[in-house]
């Protein structure tokens, strides 16, 4: 038996049925206006991806020995909603609205997802040593993952904060510069773009003469809300639409505090790879036909539709 990996799905397991729809990781959107809550589920039964079809001008842009194959192998990281979660436990599929856009591609391109569950911090490294054809996981364009990485992008996320509700360090203030942290400890996830952040900008509260604020970094979702509800850490930073979906579900006794940066989200490919125009064209195609706007309400993302997918696209400064 592969104890550590029967451990990582014990500790899932628990936290899942520990805290039912409120873990949120990687990378943002405003308010959403008339568009559904964050969070909100479309009535049962209710599947977009149900009807797609494979388009053969799009599926001829694979390379032949993946149209031959039919398969590509999917680093997935599966941990919050409304992006990808196990609502079911994890001995059932996924879902979420990454879980959709991604399957919704697969059929136009008729190829068929081998999903395999990875942690966050391990997809884009295991994409370099071809362990993975295409990763999943919110994550956000920036210029050092451009480095090494190549993105499609699928929708506009970001950072953003939240605290318990009534907390008083912070108030409901924005969060728009992050010496407003100084002095706090901040909860976030590992080999993420907010650990980044936190890290590069960390001499920020030396230089306004205030006392620094410390990082604490979990690799389970569920650990950083735990962290939250108990007082170890002051504040959450991770994503927009997670840290929303979050605040709306009462039990989390949560409150969100805006968005910070905006990032460009993409399936991730090791650098030169010849399926990046591809997945471009399906994701357009989805866009085209509507079934992309159906996912994006289906889970309350519509505030972080994109009006077309792009390929490395430049960091949002």
């Amino acid at each position: 038996m592969n104890l550590p990996g029967f451990r990582t799905r014990l500790h899932r397991a628990v936290a899942l049925a520990l805290l039912p729809l409120l873990v949120l990781t990687a990378c943002g959107s405003g308010d959403t206006g008339g568009t559904a809550p964050a969070g909100a589920r479309a009535a049962a039964g209710d599947d977009p991806v149900a009807d797609v079809r494979k388009v053969d001008s799009i599926a001829a842009l694979l390379p032949a020995d993946v149209r031959e194959a039919g398969t590509l192998r999917v680093g997935s990281s599966v941990g919050f909603p409304p992006g990808a979660y196990y609502p079911n436990g994890t001995d059932k599929d996924p879902e979420g609205q990454d879980i959709d856009l991604a399957d919704a591609v697969g059929k136009v391109l008729g190829l068929e997802l081998q999903r395999q569950d990875a942690s966050f911090e391990t997809i884009l490294p295991a994409l370099g040593s071809g362990k993975y054809d295409v990763g999943t996981g919110n994550f956000g364009v920036t210029e050092e993952r451009l480095k090494t990485i190549d993105f499609v992008t699928y929708i506009n996320d970001g950072q953003g904060f939240a605290v318990r509700k009534g907390d008083t360090k912070l108030g409901k203030q924005k969060i728009t510069d992050l010496v407003q942290l100084c002095g706090l400890t901040i909860g976030t996830g590992a080999g993420t773009t907010f650990e980044a952040t936190l890290t590069a900008q960390k001499g920020v509260c030396a230089k306004a003469g205030k006392k620094p604020y410390d990082v604490k970094v979990y690799a389970e979702n569920a650990a950083t809300l735990t962290a939250l509800q108990q007082g170890r850490i002051d504040v959450v930073m991770s994503t927009i639409n997670g840290l929303r979906h979050q605040a709306a579900q009462p039990a989390s006794q949560t409150e969100f505090l805006g968005e910070f940066h905006r990032l460009d989200v993409g399936f991730a490919f090791k650098k030169g790879s010849p399926l990046t125009k591809a997945f471009q064209a399906a994701v357009n195609e989805l866009i085209k036909d509507g079934v992309y706007a159906r996912i994006l309400e289906k889970w309350g993302t519509t505030a972080s539709a994109i009006d077309a997918s792009e390929i490395n696209p430049r960091e949002h400064l």
